[in-house]
């Protein structure tokens, strides 16, 4: 390259560098708050004063303070809903508003787009893996950059699209103390899961694939990384509203723009997408699957308070907890409004499930090592679904008395199994993908 055209392209770098910074330099900075900082911000805003005390509860026989939950089919204004175009087009729009407004936020209807990049792709003759980065437009607010990043596996001798399920995940990092957790035993093959195939092991061999989405690529799971993130990005750095949406929302827009590709892809059958999570990724993919009805099944493992499990069933984690400071980013602001006051929630977790219907939904816990998610309140979600489910000319689990663990309820299509064992979602996927394949595969 001549002396000329390096000076000329130099010269081009710099006024690129500088329109840049001037595009900048007129900006905000994000806001930098601390999680305790910005949850008295939200708690100021809503005019809370404190958040009640409240100990997680290990005593089923005061489990139950609030028993009556809000009917699914029953209108705000009192009428019963008599069919489907009834659920479809009155009663399920006010369920969601609830859900949008109070419990996990509202997803905005503008966000930006996302471009994804194909930044690896090796073929080692059994499977196809490639690595995904999913670029999302920043030119509204550039000081806050966000880049998803998904793993597909698929295998290399399929004969065509395959079915595909996408967990979420991310480096964990834990939050409570070990002394709030309940004392359990040496780790086993009962807690920890068996020792055989892997769940992508067991996917590979159905000839189906898998995902893997990591979820603090999209919003970090803390409250003081609210101002960055895709909820930072397009609040372009400032603090939420209190009907903004947490970061379980903002996982599941993440997961619905990692479908976006899928669609894309001739390697992936987009009808036959599913979703996979474990506890608090539990928790997103059962908010993902009831706010993007693109997603064609859902398998939530343990994802208790906040998740699956009825919030007025007062067993393991208790709501004030998720409404703390530890949590409390997973929500809305108006979340927090329900710490202490159970009985005024408009919506419970059993209409969670219900927004997801007639798809198939499968929710699982463990017994008494895992009594923190809740396994009996995660079923009485499931009974309390069950009607949405028939309305909708689908079954339901087909029983209202709790099954004994490692009984497995999967002949309806929202089913149900209390595994023996910890937190864990391993012991529950051999069943899963039974449950499945009634849904997936050639002729479904």
């Amino acid at each position: 390259m001549s002396v000329k055209r390096s000076l000329y392209f130099l010269a081009l770098f710099a006024i690129v560098c500088s329109v840049h910074a001037a595009s900048t330099d007129n900006l905000p900075p994000p806001v930098t708050l601390s999680a305790a900082a910005d949850h008295r911000r939200l708690m100021d805003l809503l005019h809370i004063a404190t958040i009640p005390s409240h100990p997680d509860n290990y005593d089923e026989a005061i489990a139950n303070p609030y028993p009556n939950l809000p009917d699914p089919l029953v209108m705000n204004d009192g009428t019963k809903v008599t069919s489907a175009d009834m659920w479809w087009n009155q009663r399920r729009p006010e369920i969601l508003e609830y859900f949008e407004r109070e419990i996990y936020g509202r997803t905005p209807k503008e966000t930006p787009t996302v471009k994804w990049e194909v930044v690896s792709n090796v073929n080692d003759g059994k499977t196809i893996t490639k690595q995904l980065v999913g670029h999302v437009d920043n030119s509204s607010y550039p000081l806050v950059s966000v880049n998803i990043a998904v793993t597909l596996v698929t295998p290399t001798d399929a004969k065509g699209p395959v079915p595909v399920i996408m967990q979420l995940w991310a480096p964990f990092v834990p939050r409570r103390s070990a002394a709030s957790i309940p004392a359990r035993p040496p780790p086993t093959t009962a807690t920890t899961g068996p020792s055989g195939p892997t769940w992508q092991q067991q996917l590979l061999t159905l000839g189906w694939g898998y995902a893997m989405i990591n979820t603090s690529t999209i919003q970090a799971d803390n409250g003081a990384g609210l101002t960055s993130g895709i909820i930072g990005l397009v609040n372009k750095g400032q603090p939420r509203a209190v009907d903004d949406w947490g970061a379980l929302a903002a996982w599941g827009w993440g997961c619905s723009r990692a479908l976006d590709y899928f669609q894309t892809d001739p390697a992936v059958n987009a009808k036959e997408v599913g979703l996979e999570g474990h506890s608090r990724w539990g928790k997103g993919a059962i908010v993902a699957m009831a706010l993007d009805p693109r997603f064609a099944i859902v398998y939530c493992s343990s994802s208790g308070e906040g998740g699956a499990k009825i919030h007025r069933h007062n067993y393991g984690e208790s709501l004030e907890a998720v409404a703390g400071v530890s949590e409390y980013h997973w929500m809305a602001g108006n979340f927090l409004k329900y710490a202490g006051h159970w009985d005024q929630l408009p919506v419970d977790s059993h209409e969670l499930i219900a927004l997801c219907a007639p798809r198939p939904v499968f929710i699982t816990g463990g017994t008494w090592a895992d009594r923190h998610a809740d396994a009996e309140g995660e079923f009485q979600a499931v009974v309390g679904a069950g009607p949405v489910y028939k309305l909708l000319g689908k079954q339901d689990a087909g029983t209202t008395e709790m099954p004994k663990p490692n009984v497995a309820l999967i002949d309806g299509d929202v089913a149900f199994r209390q595994h023996e064992g910890g937190h864990t979602d391993a012991l529950d996927w051999p069943t899963f993908l039974i449950f499945a394949q009634k849904y997936f595969g050639p002729g479904k």
